[in-house]
C-alpha cells in the first residue's frame, strides 16, 4: 500500500531528514570522492567506457555509497534493485534474481544495490555468483569492513573494489553550506561552534547533516550557539567505531606500532582515542600487556611487571582514575628498549619441537628412579653445575637427534646487551669444555 501512496507521490510532503531531502541528485554532487566520481575518477572512467561491471564499495558509514550505487543505475540505464543483507535471506535474494532475469528478457539489464554485504554468510554470497557470471545482475556490495577479510575470494574475483573515504573538512562544510542554501538561514553557530560541529561529524556526511538539523531545532529564535553550548545541546555524538570491527583493530594495530616504534606521543594519542569511543580499557591493558613481552622483552623484563601493574590498578581503581595507570604504561613500553628476541626465538623453538617430533632428551639430564633405569645408564654422567668452576658444566641438554641449535640472540640494547655477554662467556666455556 505504502508503495502505491509513493507512486502517487503521496509521500512528497511527509516529514523527511535533512540528509534525505539533501541527497544529490548527480554524480557531480557527490562531495567528497573526487578520486571516483571526480572528470578523471575511477568510477567516472568504468561509465565512460560503458562497462560497468560488478564493484564492493568499501568505505565508512555517511561516504555516501548507497547514493552513488543509485545515481550509478541512473546514469547507466539498468534497473534500480536494493536489498539489505540485514533483512534479506536466500528466499528473498531468488525473488530479487528472478525479477532481474525477467527485466533481462525485456533487454534491460539490473543494478543489484546490497547493503552491509559483509553480513552476508559464505553461502549467501555464493548465492550472487552464477548471477553475476551470466549477467543477470551487476553487482554493488557495500560494507564498511575490509572486503579481504569479510567476503569470499569466489566474489571478491569477480568485482571490483572501490574505496569510498571518510569526508575531509572541506567536503562537511560544502555539505553544511548546501544546507544552508536549501533552509534559506545559516546555521546557528559561531566560528568555534561550526568547527566544532565539522569535527563531531568525524567525516560522516549524514551525521554532519543530521547534526545541524538538531543545532536548527534546538536553537531559539536569535540565539547563536558557542562550541560548549553546541556540545551539551547536541550531547556530542560519539566518534564512528565499532569495537567488533575494523575501527576498533586499526585504532589497536596503530597504538601497537606506534608502541614499537617507540613513540609516546603517538602511542598515547591512540589510547586516547580508544579511551574516548568507549573501548573497554581492559582489552588495552592485555594489549600493552602482550606489547611488553613481545616488543621490549628481555630488554627490559619490567615492561611485563609495570604492564601487568596496570592492568591491576585498573581493576582495583577503575574508570577514570585506573584509565591513567594504563597511560603510565603506555609510556613506559614506548620508551623502552626494545627486542623481539624471545619472541622470535620461541617460535622458532615451537617450530624445531614440532619438525623434530618425539625426540628424547639425553640421557644424562634424565632422572632414573627405578633399577630398569639405572641400568639403561638414565642420569649417568650428570653433572650438578652448582658443584661446577663457574656453576657451568657446559654439557649439551639438546636431544642427540637434533643437536644443538640455537633460538634466542639478544641484541645489544638495554638489559640484552648484559643477558648477551652471558651467553657469549657460557660459549666460550662450552667450547673449552667440549659440552662434557
Amino acid at each position: 500500500m505504502s508503495d502505491l501512496f509513493a507512486a502517487a507521490g503521496m509521500d512528497r510532503d511527509a516529514p523527511r531528514p535533512l540528509a534525505d531531502r539533501l541527497r544529490p541528485k548527480t554524480l557531480a554532487d557527490v562531495v567528497g570522492q573526487d578520486h571516483l566520481v571526480g572528470p578523471d575518477g575511477a568510477l567516472t572512467r568504468l561509465i565512460e567506457s560503458g562497462s560497468l561491471g560488478s564493484l564492493i564499495f568499501w568505505g565508512p558509514p555517511g561516504t555516501g555509497k548507497t547514493t552513488v550505487a543509485r545515481l550509478l543505475a541512473g546514469v547507466t540505464k539498468l534497473g534500480f534493485e536494493q536489498v539489505s543483507a540485514i533483512f534479506t535471506g536466500v528466499a528473498d535474494l531468488k525473488k530479487v534474481f528472478e525479477s532481474a532475469r525477467g527485466r533481462r528478457m525485456t533487454g534491460r539489464g539490473t543494478l543489484l544495490f546490497v547493503d552491509e554485504i559483509h553480513r552476508f554468510n559464505r553461502a549467501q554470497q555464493d548465492s550472487f555468483l552464477p548471477v553475476m557470471e551470466d549477467g543477470t545482475v551487476t553487482l554493488v556490495g557495500a560494507t564498511t569492513e575490509n572486503p579481504s577479510f569479510e567476503l569470499n575470494a569466489a566474489l571478491l574475483s569477480r568485482a571490483r573494489v572501490m574505496t569510498f573515504k571518510a569526508l575531509d573538512e572541506a567536503a562537511i562544510e560544502r555539505l553544511l553550506a548546501h544546507a544552508e542554501a536549501a533552509e534559506g538561514r545559516a546555521l546557528p553557530l559561531d566560528a568555534e561552534a561550526r568547527a566544532a560541529l565539522v569535527r563531531m561529524a568525524d567525516g560522516d556526511g549524514r551525521a554532519a547533516l543530521t547534526l545541524a538539523e538538531e543545532a536548527w531545532r534546538a536553537a531559539k529564535p536569535g540565539e547563536i550557539f558557542t562550541s560548549a553550548v553546541l556540545q551539551e545541546v547536541l550531547q556530542r555524538r560519539a566518534p564512528i567505531y565499532d569495537k567488533g570491527q575494523d575501527g576498533h583493530y586499526n585504532l589497536i594495530s596503530a597504538l601497537h606500532k606506534s608502541v614499537r616504534g617507540s613513540d609516546p606521543d603517538a602511542s598515547l594519542y591512540y589510547l586516547a582515542r580508544m579511551f574516548d569511543a568507549g573501548e573497554d580499557p581492559l582489552f588495552i591493558a592485555r594489549r600493552v600487556v602482550r606489547m611488553a613481552v613481545e616488543d621490549i622483552g628481555m630488554a627490559d623484563p619490567q615492561a611485563l611487571v609495570v604492564a601487568n601493574a596496570a592492568k591491576d590498578a585498573y581493576d582495583f581503581l577503575g574508570s577514570p582514575e585506573g584509565e591513567l595507570a594504563i597511560a603510565q604504561a603506555v609510556v613506559y613500553v614506548a620508551t623502552a628498549p626494545k627486542s623481539n628476541a624471545t619472541y622470535t626465538a620461541y617460535k622458532a623453538a615451537m617450530q624445531a619441537a614440532r619438525q623434530g617430533g618425539s625426540l628424547m632428551p639425553p640421557k644424562i639430564i634424565l632422572n632414573a628412579p627405578t633399577k630398569l633405569m639405572q641400568a639403561e645408564s638414565y642420569g649417568t654422567g650428570y653433572r650438578y653445575d652448582h658443584d661446577e668452576p663457574d656453576a657451568f658444566s657446559g654439557q649439551n641438554y639438546f636431544p642427540e637427534a637434533l643437536g644443538r641449535r640455537s633460538f634466542y640472540q639478544p641484541v645489544e640494547r638495554g638489559f640484552e646487551r648484559e643477558v648477551r655477554k652471558r651467553m657469549e662467556w657460557w660459549d666460550k666455556l662450552r667450547k673449552e669444555r667440549g659440552e662434557g
